[in-house]
């Protein structure tokens, strides 16, 4: 991921709403949500809503699809995870660190002598 896109992200995400949103769909998971759906589980104005869901698409956090009468929403792992791996890649020293979630860097794990 390049430094511009790194920043669009953290710009989209950067927002109250849009963070809610775009949490609300990782935990949707691949079947992703409607917007009603959106809106009733992050309580977030259908006429508000549009305006996030656009602005998360424009930074390539979200992807939008047709199903029948609606559009679902889906989070874009593939760029949460780019996004993850370019504000990490420097973690540690160099040194591998542990997996995203864990507290500490497996580098910085108490050293036991013999």
């Amino acid at each position: 991921m390049e430094t511009n896109q790194a920043l669009n992200a953290l710009a989209a995400l950067a927002q109250d709403s849009r963070l809610r949103v775009f949490r609300t769909l990782v935990q949707a998971g691949p079947a992703g949500r409607s917007a009603g759906q959106i809106s009733e589980a992050t309580g977030i104005a259908p006429s508000s809503l549009s305006f996030h869901l656009k602005e998360l698409h424009h930074a390539g956090l979200v992807s939008a699809r047709p199903q029948g009468r609606y559009v679902i929403y889906t989070a874009q792992y593939d760029t949460m995870n780019a996004l993850l791996t370019f504000l990490t890649e420097n973690c540690c020293g160099g040194n591998p660190c542990s997996p995203v979630g864990e507290t500490h860097c497996a580098a910085h794990s108490p050293i036991t002598k013999i």
